[in-house]
């Protein structure tokens, strides 16, 4: 594990990064990194010369694209309430659209965002094509541009943001291997419904899944799925497809919540629901309660805050002329490079910890402790 850094280059007015040397002379393809404070977490992530004190961004102005809002309410919700709160903290002018599952008006927001003057572009993008073009646009400008959560792939961003997303894949195979549907079965046949293939989130979670799957001994994938959009309509009816196909599976490897939700749907048809393992990712109100109910058998919890905080903050320390600090590299396989990253750790959660998303503030309550779920909530420990 090393520690990287980017090298700053300024230009007029405008701030552009260039990928630094290592303390290391060795390369990585993906690392995560160790510092004295979590990775992902703000003091990981703010510039050697703003450590001692307060950060104060000047009023300067940065444009966030988020990417829809149909895959995940953490791009309704979670993520920009965070992103909003540490911007007025640190004194940030920043613009935050949502691109609404459509490339065109993602570029239609950047040149926009790009003609009101903004410093550092940060991107959620829709597929790495779409989301290189615009990347490559505002680069031309002098424009600093920033990965978060999505690496885009040949897009050369300065930065990336995210949670170790092959970590996370990992913990979605561990944690399915350990469901009471299927722990302790000789045998198990299982299917992959997988995110967007242009999503290279959805790859890396697909290899951290596989490398567990793979080698669990008497486990069978009958069938292997990637869909596009994260759509979760053709998630259910791609399910159910491979059900009639394999009525006997004991297992579904599905990338998240929402896509979850319909499988689960399909499965009730069936009268099959908490007798399938099915797996999901966001901690989303819908997943959670899927969860206290027996009908999923976890999530995958990623705080807003160890996204969005150092994010804000890298943003700061770009704006002010100063080098981010970061804790990991990511590779572009596209670009043959590595990109300086800030990776934050996974939480899984099951119904033993089902309640902590909630107490965190991170899924509102009003949402998940609703009617029936109401009397679940309180059994399982939410206050």
């Amino acid at each position: 594990m090393r520690k990287s850094a980017i090298g700053l280059i300024v230009v007029g007015a405008a701030a552009a990064l260039a990928l630094g040397g290592c303390s290391s002379g060795s390369k990585s393809t993906t690392t995560t990194g160790t510092s004295s404070a979590p990775a992902g977490s703000a003091s990981a992530s703010t510039s050697s010369s703003a450590a001692g004190g307060g950060l104060d961004g000047k009023g300067a102005k940065v444009g966030i694209i988020l990417p829809d809002t149909q895959s995940s309410q953490r791009w309704v919700t979670s993520d920009p309430d965070a992103m909003k709160a540490e911007c007025q903290k640190v004194n940030l002018s920043c613009d935050i659209q949502n691109a609404q599952n459509d490339p065109a008006k993602m570029k239609t927001i950047a040149e926009s965002m790009e003609s009101n003057g903004i410093k550092v572009l940060m991107i959620v993008n829709l597929d790495s094509a779409s989301g290189a073009a615009i990347e490559k646009e505002a680069q031309g400008k002098g424009i600093t541009t920033i990965d978060y959560d999505r690496l885009t792939l040949g897009g050369g961003a300065a930065l990336y943001i995210s949670y170790d997303n092959t970590a996370v894949g990992k913990a979605q195979g561990e944690a399915l291997t350990k469901c009471p549907q299927v722990a302790g079965k000789s045998a198990v046949t299982y299917v992959d419904v997988n995110g967007a293939p242009t999503d290279n989130n959805a790859t890396l979670f697909k290899q951290g899944y596989d490398s567990v799957l793979s080698k669990q001994a008497g486990w069978k994938k009958a069938d292997d799925q990637s869909i596009a959009k994260w759509d979760n309509a053709v998630a259910g009816t791609t399910f159910t497809a491979m059900l009639r196909k394999t009525p006997s599976l004991n297992a579904v490897m599905v990338a998240n919540d929402g896509m979850a939700n319909s499988v689960i749907s399909a499965l009730k048809n069936q009268k099959l629901n908490g007798k399938v393992a099915v797996s999901g990712q966001d901690a989303t109100a819908q997943g959670l309660q899927n969860i206290m109910t027996g009908d999923q058998c976890f999530s995958i919890y990623k705080p807003s805050s160890q996204e969005a905080v150092p994010a804000i903050d890298a943003m700061v320390s770009i704006v002010n002329g100063e080098i981010p600090k970061t804790t990991a590299t990511a590779k572009d396989t596209t670009a043959g490079k590595d990109v300086p990253a800030i990776l934050a750790t996974p939480i899984p959660i099951t119904i033993e910890n089902v309640a902590q998303p909630i107490n965190d503030g991170y899924t509102p309550k009003a949402q998940v402790c609703t009617g029936a779920y109401a009397a679940l909530c309180t059994k399982n420990g939410v206050k």
